[in-house]
């Protein structure tokens, strides 16, 4: 990874963790789906999301691993990351705990961050830019 990629994918992480919600997108037989996210962590030089096994994106990134996320922070334009999901999970043990205490947090339940519900995904083929209203969209090295 070089140094421009390690700074955009920074970048990133640190946009998505300063709003409440974000929003990740997939599609299914044609039709999207869009749910809100909140958790982001870079681990390793990748960029981790935390989901259930049990959840219907799950099971449409499996299906069709092709996503699409946004966010809008207010003065700071919207950020669109777009690639295709890798459901292997193999985050450290530390983003593990944080994914878990993270979505604790929010309501959900599980025994644990070794609770096999619990997985964390990252992505390949990424693609991502700053966007402004002005029309502008500035790359983001991944």
């Amino acid at each position: 990874m070089t140094e421009n990629q390690a700074n955009g994918a920074q970048t990133i992480v640190e946009y998505l963790t300063s709003v409440p919600a974000w929003y990740l997108a997939t599609s299914e037989d044609g039709q999207p789906h869009v749910r809100p996210f909140s958790f982001a962590a870079l681990d390793a030089g990748r960029i981790w999301f935390a989901t259930a096994t049990t959840k219907d994106v799950y099971r449409e990134l499996a299906a069709n691993p092709r996503f699409e996320l946004t966010a809008w922070k207010p003065g700071h334009g919207w950020i669109i990351l777009r690639g295709a999901a890798d459901l292997t999970d193999c985050a450290s043990a530390p983003t593990r705990h944080a994914a878990w205490k993270h979505l604790e947090s929010l309501g959900e339940t599980y025994d644990g961050p070794d609770d096999a519900r619990l997985t964390l995904f990252s992505f390949t083929e990424g693609e991502a830019w700053l966007c402004d209203i002005d029309g502008s969209w500035t790359p983001i090295a991944l």
